[in-house]
């Protein structure tokens, strides 16, 4: 059992996916069909024998709620583990004061009552697999003060923008943290993924009061560098962050290759999510489904490629969806063609016969919608 409790925060002021984040927050973005983001970063914690878990919310708290529930799904000990649900009350309306480290000002009594001597912080809107215990155990070994998780990206003038990017020396010490503008593609890409002492993280949040009220975590983080000893860990296998629209439309789509998945889902390491008693999905004599993840419960008749469909969807005859992200319970009518879309729950397209959006800027179809 790891030493340590965990945080999953919630996405910063530079996380801005049009369209999904007006029903819900980042972690609960519905990912591949069966997933919510927040099951990333809950099973690796689970997985990694961390049994207590605080999960920080500050705007439209449903959705994820529900998903969470009682955690019992993540495969937390029944006896000893929690799965906490923590939420800001920042009155001012303004979210550059709604940040992460004003969240843990407001809760410190819950961080003090875990009573372990290290937290593992993780965030809500990045996903990737990581075993926090060994990363736990390096920490300890190499004596740091704070330890990080970085990706190295050969991307980073399109993808990851207004991330923070990790400034090394030649032995990984962390110089300093400053933001991705896209200038350049090779980059140490932060994984918002933080290890230090408990007791040195509520002197970070507390002394952060003194110093600025939007300051978030990273900035309190870069301001140590200097004063204390700030180290970074490499991750390897496959990271994506679903920090604007079209990341997140191309992470789902990414992981429809099977050899690219391979380098996030592991057979000793499984990601667990909420579950329902759908039946399987049905196939009928009219349907041609290429290169897809499809979820549960769903009803296909027409022809489906490239695309990633959420449970219990229904695509009629004559139907074409190509290079798609379809969330839960959405209906493609009667030839309907649509491309290269993300289409949120519960919309209906059964009147325009056509919606196709350019591939590199993908469409969005609002949740609900009757089109």
């Amino acid at each position: 059992m790891a030493k340590a409790f965990g945080i999953v925060s919630f996405a910063g002021n530079h996380v801005r996916v049009d369209g999904l984040r007006a029903y819900r927050p980042a972690g609960a973005f519905s990912f591949l069909g069966r997933y919510r983001i927040i099951d990333f970063p809950i099973s690796n914690m689970s997985n990694s024998g961390i049994d207590q878990i605080q999960v920080y919310i500050r705007r439209q708290p449903r959705s994820l709620a529900e998903h969470l529930g009682s955690g019992r799904h993540y495969n937390i000990n029944s006896k000893r583990g929690k799965l906490q649900l923590l939420f800001t009350e920042n009155s001012l309306g303004q979210d550059f004061y709604n940040t992460d480290i004003a969240a843990y000002a407001q809760n410190m009594e819950s961080i003090e009552a875990a009573h372990q001597p290290y937290v593992i912080i993780a965030p809500s809107y990045m996903i990737y697999t990581q075993d926090y215990n060994a990363l736990l155990n390096a920490h300890i070994e190499s004596g740091a003060d704070i330890t990080l998780l970085y990706h190295t990206v050969d991307n980073a003038k399109d993808y990851f923008l207004k991330c923070n990017c990790v400034n090394l020396n030649k032995q990984k010490g962390v110089l300093g943290l400053e933001v991705n503008q896209g200038n350049a593609k090779n980059k140490h890409i932060s994984m918002d993924t933080y290890i230090m002492k408990t007791e040195l993280f509520m002197e970070i949040v507390k002394r952060s009061v003194e110093v600025s009220s939007m300051y978030t975590l990273a900035d309190m983080i870069n301001l140590s560098c200097e004063a204390l000893d700030v180290r970074g860990i490499s991750h390897k296998g496959f990271f994506a962050a679903a920090n604007d629209f079209k990341s997140y439309y191309d992470a789902n789509i990414s992981l429809i290759d099977l050899k690219t998945a391979s380098g996030l889902f592991h057979e000793d390491w499984p990601i667990y999510t909420r579950t329902n008693d759908s039946c399987p999905t049905q196939y009928f004599d009219s349907a041609s489904v290429k290169s897809s993840v499809v979820s549960n419960g769903c009803l296909i008749k027409g022809r489906l490629e490239n695309s990633v469909l959420g449970r219990g969807c229904e695509i009629k005859e004559g139907a074409v969806v190509k290079n798609c992200v379809i969330l839960a319970d959405v209906v493609i009518g009667k030839d309907v063609h649509v491309e290269n879309m993300v289409i949120d729950k519960g919309a209906k397209i059964t009147r325009m016969k056509e919606i196709v959006a350019d591939p590199a800027t993908p469409g969005y179809i609002k949740r609900r919608d009757l089109i």
